[in-house]
């Protein structure tokens, strides 16, 4: 028996687990096609916070699985969600790239500007390919100030192609670093949060859920502390000696999602 056949729902993350740069990766169509037939929902998780779920989902599409955008949860959905809640209608000063202005304000946040930092209840930061000193002094001035900090992702670099960038934690620790103070909040994977999100989806139990992803530290131990099951693949992030020592440890370990495939 598929161990596919143990759970009712699935949620895949997308960097290193279903594709990597622009390539899909081998086994993902025939995995995903396999729990489509069977009728079972599915969900991808993505802590990238760089596009609109949409875009993902497109991406997705072109790459011959066809994705809706609602199939998709980012770090970013995590971080509107969770400002929605827990400081709804701040004055937010985003370290970030333009998608996350953009959706702030069309949540009814206030955007500040990097000239108006004072005036920030919270930073957000999020992972930058634009981040320089202007950004960082801006949320130094921010944070002395009294706004407090928010992260989208904890990820120390988004793989690619040609072995990666440094992502949201690096801009993170520069902000705290400088500023002497802690994030309130990380939402993106391992988060509660995004577990949530992501249970509440696909409207399951956790014990029914199986997440594939390629990643230790985000992927499995989210999963694992959440109670789903957790499919470790080695075809991102993570070398078998680590999976091996892993803690929380995976449910599974594979090669890649071909160790999925028939014959």
């Amino acid at each position: 028996m598929s161990i596919l056949d143990e759970y009712q729902g699935y949620v895949f993350d997308l960097d290193g687990t279903v594709y990597l740069g622009e390539d899909l990766l081998a086994g993902a169509e025939h995995v995903i096609s396999t729990i489509r037939r069977a009728g079972r929902p599915l969900l991808y998780l993505t802590n990238k916070p760089l596009e609109p779920s949409s875009a993902y989902a497109a991406k997705l599409t072109q790459l011959g699985v066809p994705t809706a955008a609602d199939e998709v949860v980012s770090s970013l959905d995590a971080l509107v969600t969770y400002l929605c809640d827990v400081h709804p209608g701040a004055r937010v000063l985003p370290v970030s790239e333009p998608l996350l202005a953009r959706t702030l304000a069309d949540r009814g946040f206030t955007v500040v500007s990097a000239e108006d930092a004072v005036r920030a209840q919270v930073v957000a930061v999020s992972f930058d390919r634009t981040f320089d000193y202007a950004k960082l002094n801006a949320a130094f001035r921010a944070v002395r100030a009294g706004a407090v900090i928010v992260a989208t992702n904890a990820d120390r670099y988004c793989p690619t192609p040609d072995g990666g960038l440094p992502d949201c934690a690096a801009m993170l620790a520069a902000v705290e670093a400088c500023t002497g103070a802690t994030a309130e909040a990380v939402v993106g994977k391992p988060s509660v949060r995004m577990a949530r999100t992501i249970l509440e989806r696909l409207d399951l139990p956790a014990e029914q859920v199986l997440l594939f992803g390629d990643r230790i530290e985000t992927d499995i131990a989210m999963a694992r502390n959440a109670g789903m099951g957790a499919v470790l693949v080695l075809s991102g992030a993570t070398t078998r000696a680590a999976a091996l020592a892993a803690s929380p440890a995976p449910t599974y370990v594979l090669d890649g999602l071909t160790d999925l495939v028939p014959g």
